[in-house]
């Protein structure tokens, strides 16, 4: 069972790459979430949205076309890991759409970019591998540290 982001390149969430004729990527020398930025940013979401929705509709298909019918035991229960371990991955991935939404949601308010703890830009770089980042680095560190010390108390 591949996912999308295990046929596909990582860095593109498993979406499909832009068209040949917009090769934009965001620069820091251009003004910081710009409305060609947030153009950008929100198509990148979008398409990565589509491509989870694709990748379920995918898997329910998979699912009520071969339905499990294997004979020998193990084979049945090999089956049933992969399939286990695939719905789980769906799963997953519906997570992430509420996630996605918000970010959409972020760039229509015009917060978007920004580090929810620090008010801080997030950098082009995090923002270009994890879209859906709401904290800079920094502050998503303190937070896991915290979170870590607050778990072993």
């Amino acid at each position: 069972m591949a996912t999308a982001l295990n046929r596909v390149d990582n860095s593109s969430f498993g979406m499909p790459a832009n068209d040949a004729d917009d090769d934009y990527r965001p620069s820091a020398d251009e003004p910081f979430m710009n409305a060609r930025q947030q153009a950008y940013f929100r198509e990148k979401l979008l398409r990565w949205k589509d491509a989870i929705h694709r990748e379920a509709e995918a898997t329910l298909s998979q699912l009520q076309v071969e339905p499990l019918r294997e004979a020998d035991l193990t084979d049945r229960a090999s089956s049933e890991t992969d399939w286990s371990i695939e719905l789980r991955t769906r799963d997953r991935q519906r997570k992430l759409i509420a996630k996605i939404d918000a970010a959409l949601r972020r760039i229509e308010e015009g917060e978007y970019g920004y580090c929810e703890v620090t008010g801080e830009p997030i950098s082009l770089g995090r923002l270009e591998a994890r879209p859906i980042a709401t904290m800079t680095v920094e502050a998503q560190e303190r937070h896991e540290r915290n979170e870590k010390i607050s778990r072993e108390d």
